[in-house]
């Protein structure tokens, strides 16, 4: 797949840690329910931009993956932040089926602290 670049001026504003990477939290567009959280690299987030498909960088198989493509679980963007800081990226999404790989609804679910 041919490299894309990320627009200059947002590429300027962003805050990476040492591996190029930043936060990315997934949220319901409608309810502001918080479904997941993954890395994005420049590449990811202009794609996520550009495509309207929520894509992300997966660290441990240092791969693009683009949500739901393989479980059917689509993250249609709605619109995408990047917080004061410039360290983490705010995705709305319409989440279709499961935003966590366990198959629940969140990641965040499952483990409530005390």
């Amino acid at each position: 797949m041919e490299r894309m670049s990320l627009d200059p001026e947002i590429a300027a504003r962003l805050k990476r840690n040492p591996e190029g990477l930043v936060p990315a939290i997934a949220q319901q567009y409608d309810t502001g329910e918080v479904l997941m959280l993954a890395w994005m690299n420049d590449e990811a987030l202009h794609r996520t931009l550009t495509t309207g498909r929520a894509t992300y960088w997966s660290r441990s198989r240092q791969e693009f993956w683009v949500k739901g493509d393989t479980s059917g679980h689509v993250q249609h963007v709605k619109s995408v932040a990047l917080d004061c800081d410039g360290d983490t990226v705010l995705v709305r999404v319409d989440q279709v089926g499961a935003a966590c790989h366990t198959g629940e609804r969140t990641c965040f679910d499952a483990d409530v602290l005390g």
